[in-house]
């Protein structure tokens, strides 16, 4: 009989799994996994790894990866491809349509990279609309400026992802692009009206949101609820579903950002109090995750539901693509971008 799936994502410490790793995981049977850095080496060693993490539980793991490209990629050469930043499809063409296939087709590629190894989950695209005074955190990792390119760029990204096999996540719902801080360090506190948040940041997410899994954003928005970021806000989660009309799986962000407050165990538990299906802790620290473990509880009702509708989303046979060509198509274009930015007279971008 199958062990029961319990409510949280892990990371892992390194390169193989120890012993009281595989023990714990086994004893545990999270609904999936988080590899970083710290635990890519070679492609071998990767397809190793996650191997090793599938067996030890008796569902289908999620296995999670932050491959974004740009400055979040955890997959870099010499092993493997580089990708831009999300910001950088609209620097290579004028011609929109052009770029919403870029875009797709940089995604697709990232699929297959991740798909070779296992990983059958990218977190991304990033849906945060920028703004002008807004921390750097997002920045470049935007696929604009505007609600609207973001969310036709987002969502070219999502069927690039789906098409190559890999289940995208839709981050950082319901929009990081007001915080005035980075949440890996601080609370980030946005003050806009809900009118203006409803317009701007949540667009993006309402045209993505059919989307398998969301990821939420440890930002405190004072016009939904003054006390609470979102990942534990009750009254913020409830638009997040009713509003934004996000039915997936919704899965925090890392609990241990110094965005939240409380120890651990009181994260996890006011996270799934206020409506989140997945808890997502990724140090990979033992002491760690065993006080995530222990408050956290076995998935059921609509949360297991949603973790298998999303599971069922992967493509067990991604759509034909030529690598070969698709690669040069995709490197050619870029190229051909760069040349024209790095053609640009200088003056042109002064101000006058």
């Amino acid at each position: 009989m199958a062990k029961a799936i319990a409510a949280c994502i892990l990371g892992l410490e390194g390169l193989e799994l120890t012993p009281e790793e595989r023990k714990f995981f086994s004893d545990t049977q999270p609904v999936g996994f988080i590899l970083f850095r710290r635990n890519i080496e070679t492609p071998e060693q990767v397809k190793s790894l996650v191997a090793s993490l599938k067996a030890l539980v008796d569902h289908e793991a999620l296995i999670l990866i932050d491959q974004e490209g740009g400055r979040v990629r955890r997959l870099r050469p010499p092993h493997w491809p580089d990708y831009p930043a999300a910001g950088r499809y609209a620097e290579v063409t004028n011609d929109p349509n052009e770029e919403r296939e870029l875009v797709r087709l940089g995604a697709r590629l990232m699929a297959h990279d991740l798909a070779e190894l296992g990983i059958n989950v990218d977190c991304a695209p990033v849906l945060d609309v920028p703004q002008p005074d807004a921390h750097e955190i997002v920045g470049d990792r935007a696929y604009g400026h505007t609600p609207q390119d973001v969310a036709i760029m987002g969502r070219a990204a999502c069927e690039g992802f789906l098409a190559g096999g890999v289940l995208p996540v839709i981050k950082h719902i319901p929009g990081h692009g007001r915080a005035g801080a980075d949440s890996h360090m601080d609370l980030p506190r946005v003050d806009a009206k809900l009118d203006d948040l409803m317009r701007v940041d949540f667009y993006p997410f309402q045209v993505n949101a059919d989307m398998p899994i969301a990821m939420t954003a440890h930002v405190l928005y004072n016009a939904i609820d003054n006390r609470n970021p979102a990942t534990t806000s009750k009254k913020c989660l409830k638009i997040v579903r009713d509003v934004i009309g996000f039915e997936g799986l919704l899965v925090t962000d890392d609990l241990s950002m110094n965005a939240l407050s409380g120890t651990l165990g009181k994260r996890v538990k006011a996270a799934l109090r206020a409506g989140v299906d997945v808890v997502l802790h990724c140090s990979g620290q033992m002491a760690e995750m065993e006080q995530v473990v222990h408050e956290t509880p076995k998935l059921k009702g609509k949360s297991l539901r949603r973790a298998r509708a999303a599971i069922k989303r992967i493509l067990r046979v991604p759509e034909p693509l030529d690598v070969i060509d698709a690669r040069a198509r995709f490197d050619m274009v870029l190229a051909r971008g760069q040349e024209a930015v790095t053609k640009v007279d200088p003056t042109e971008s002064q101000a006058s």
